[in-house]
């Protein structure tokens, strides 16, 4: 018995070293795979970005035809204001409506890119303006979403 006892230890003593050798060799083939899911990862990157430029500037398409049409719109409005109240009250609205066309022109002559790199600068230079903005933009949102459910459930 005494000999069974030592081969036991033996390769006890042994397990260790065949484990780090089994460990090394999964470390070892790891790295072996290791390029192709860098690879596999910055082609799935790449087209995550993709996607999302797409979208991004199917958004900005989206936002300056509807600048357009509200600037259509308020200058219609314009003019009947100058008939009913007043051509000074008609101007104001002329104005807005200026001043409307002039972001769908800016967003129009923008890449999505440049667009980006804008608003980062203004949130570095102005944040409080920034968040305040965002939660106002928040607030008219949710105030929609829930007037369409409320729509909805009415229906």
């Amino acid at each position: 018995m005494p000999r069974a006892k030592s081969t036991d230890a033996a390769a006890a003593a042994a397990a260790p070293k065949t484990t780090a050798r089994k460990a090394k060799a999964v470390v070892v083939e790891a790295a072996a795979e290791k390029p192709g899911l860098k690879d596999q990862a910055g082609a799935f990157a790449s087209q995550a970005g993709d996607k999302a430029r797409e979208y991004a500037d199917a958004g900005k398409a989206k936002a300056t035809d509807a600048l357009d049409e509200l600037t259509g719109m308020v200058e219609t409005v314009a003019k009947t204001i100058d008939e009913k109240v007043g051509a000074q009250y008609g101007d104001y609205a002329r104005r807005a409506a200026s001043a409307v066309s002039g972001v769908a022109d800016a967003l129009k002559s923008k890449d999505v890119d440049d667009l980006v790199a804008d608003a980062r600068n203004f949130v570095k230079e102005k944040p409080a303006i920034a968040i305040g903005a965002a939660a106002a933009l928040g607030f008219v949102l949710t105030r929609l979403v829930k007037a369409g459910s409320d729509d909805e459930d009415a229906a």
